[in-house]
């Protein structure tokens, strides 16, 4: 029998269900692999932070001599001065001429000559302009005739009234011959009051050929040149002359601080000061004039005006300038930076550096802000210390040690000479920025009370 093959074995084919299972066991233990790695790195960073930590501080200790101290913190300091500190309102304003005149000429003609030069000064008087006079030197000569005229028609009649009457007192005349007469005599007297008249006005037209200044002033831009035939009703007139010294500011302030105002008017004159618009420069003083009768209701403000000497001339009409009065000056007031005052939950508070060397919380009461002082009514007695940069890094009852400034170690700079300028502490330019470290105060607009010096402190 022929030998017969076995056949081989039927092979199982693999179902699409298992291929789905094998592949989900292969994705659960993928991410069951990705989230046991990302859980142990927190831990291995936990692990690391405390040590870099420790090297951190035992670093910052090294300074400390190991006295377990947190690292120190820069931050300025100035001292609360009690003084007497004068109040000062500021509004913005503008300057304008104290008299401004438009020159125009008071007859018609043409004009010979220019005497005056744009943009210079000119006293009252001086002569600007000469329009052609031979026309008014003709009439002054006719009316100079017609008064010899009738000056010796005059004396005529008043010899013949004479004689009249001397007939008539020997009866040869008839009296109504001398009153008649003695009517033609009264005639004649008032043509010749006419003719004087008629010579007056023809030299006062003389006269006003010559234009001259009617003020003390800055004379504009020459409207009109030589060789024009100028007349009385030109609208531009022949130059502007603006009186600048002095000069008039005007300048607002709100309603609110009316009273104020009054009170300090009712005491006598009030000071006003004039900076230039950005009040780094003082421009001029001078005094109060003027105080508004009546609120804009459009902005609720006051408008005032202050009169100040100009000698340089400094102020310009048109220009927009700072101007501050003096309306009270408060006596032993305590006396602070505004950037030390800061506000919490509990109200206003400072920083206070004791004598060990510790920042102390004091809650403060703050009468009234006038530009970068504060004053404090109670909480501070004067003298303190108080911390006016990087407060927001310390914490009450943390070490602090005063670094030495220019005022001496921890002094707070040089005391309150060293504030600059006085009032409002105008200093050098007058708008500079506290020194970082080196115990000056160059002055913002407001001098600080004191000079302002680094401390460290510990929170």
């Amino acid at each position: 029998m022929p030998d017969h093959a076995v056949p081989p074995l039927a092979q199982p084919q693999p179902t699409k269900h298992g291929s789905w299972v094998i592949r989900g066991v292969i994705a659960v233990v993928a991410i069951a692999a990705i989230a046991w790695y990302l859980r142990s790195r927190p831990q291995d960073r936990m692990g690391a932070e405390p040590a870099s930590a420790q090297g951190a501080v035992a670093a910052g200790r090294g300074g400390g001599g190991g006295s377990g101290e947190a690292r120190v913190v820069p931050v300025q300091i100035a001292v609360a001065e009690r003084k007497d500190l004068p109040i000062w309102l500021e509004g913005l304003g503008t300057v304008a001429a104290l008299q401004q005149v438009t020159v125009r000429p008071q007859v018609d003609g043409k004009i010979d000559k220019v005497l005056f030069t744009e943009g210079a000064p000119v006293k009252k008087g001086d002569l600007l302009m000469q329009i052609d006079a031979r026309p008014f030197v003709v009439a002054l000569h006719q009316a100079q005739g017609a008064m010899a005229r009738d000056k010796a028609n005059l004396e005529t009649l008043q010899a013949n009234l004479k004689r009249y009457q001397g007939l008539q007192a020997q009866n040869l005349v008839a009296g109504q011959q001398v009153e008649d007469l003695a009517g033609q005599v009264g005639q004649a007297a008032g043509t010749v009051k006419i003719d004087q008249a008629q010579i007056e006005n023809a030299q006062l037209q003389l006269d006003y050929a010559q234009v001259r200044a009617p003020l003390d002033g800055i004379t504009g831009v020459r409207q009109v040149d030589a060789g024009n035939v100028i007349h009385q009703a030109d609208p531009n007139g022949i130059v502007v002359i603006t009186a600048i010294d002095p000069a008039a500011v005007f300048f607002t302030v709100p309603q609110d601080q009316l009273g104020k105002i009054a009170r300090a008017l009712a005491r006598g004159d009030v000071a006003v000061e004039v900076y230039s618009r950005d009040g780094s420069t003082k421009l001029a003083t001078g005094k109060l004039a003027v105080l508004d009768n009546q609120v804009n209701q459009t902005t609720a403000t006051l408008r005032l005006k202050a009169v100040v000497d100009n000698p340089d001339r400094l102020l310009w009409p048109n220009a927009f300038v700072k101007a501050q009065m003096l309306v009270e000056t408060r006596p032993g007031a305590i006396v602070v930076p505004t950037v030390a005052i800061q506000r919490g939950p509990q109200g206003t508070y400072v920083y206070v550096v004791g004598a060990d060397k510790t920042a102390q919380m004091k809650p403060v009461n703050v009468a009234l802000t006038t530009g970068e002082q504060a004053v404090v009514d109670n909480g501070l007695a004067g003298g303190e210390q108080v911390i006016i940069e990087g407060q927001n890094q310390v914490r009450p009852g943390g070490r602090v040690e005063p670094t030495n400034g220019k005022g001496g170690p921890g002094g707070g700079g040089g005391g309150p000479g060293a504030a600059a300028g006085p009032g409002r502490g105008k200093g050098s330019g007058g708008r500079g920025k506290r020194g970082a470290g080196d115990g000056s105060a160059a002055g913002s607009g407001q001098a600080l009370p004191a000079a302002a010096t680094q401390a460290t402190a510990v929170p």
